[in-house]
């Protein structure tokens, strides 16, 4: 997932003056109808130095979401985006399964960590809540 944190409405910086920084990023994909069952077979139980490439890249709580239509629905945490995704840009790990994934999504014109399309955060309720002073 390519993304910058310069000013990108779609990544959020967690509760200000917290002791870290947390940026959460939302991102959507589509993956292809014909290729559902793929894409749920090879997430069963992804490549363990595939898992070690993202959590050494310092993305955390990551999760992904499939809707019956396709619409995939990542969520990651980090500290900083740009480092996470540099890490992974470098990582043949990282590089060797989004080849392996790339069929798997409609329109796919590159690395979909790479191109997909970040959404951005329009409510947070412990931000708000900090904010209110609870």
């Amino acid at each position: 997932m390519s993304a910058t944190g310069g000013g990108d409405p779609g990544l959020q910086t967690g509760p200000p003056g917290g002791p870290t920084s947390v940026t959460r990023v939302c991102f959507r994909l589509q993956v292809a109808a014909a290729h559902m069952d793929a894409y749920r077979e090879r997430h069963v139980a992804v490549w363990p130095a595939m898992l070690r490439a993202i959590a050494a890249a310092g993305r955390r709580n990551y999760s992904l979401f499939l809707d019956d239509d396709g619409l995939l629905i990542g969520y990651y945490e980090t500290d900083s985006v740009a480092d996470a995704d540099a890490a992974l840009a470098a990582s043949e790990v990282a590089t060797a399964w989004e080849t392996h994934m790339q069929d798997l999504f409609d329109g796919a014109t590159g690395r979909a960590d790479q191109t997909a399309r970040v959404l951005p955060e329009v409510f947070n309720l412990e931000d708000q809540l900090a904010a209110a002073g609870d």
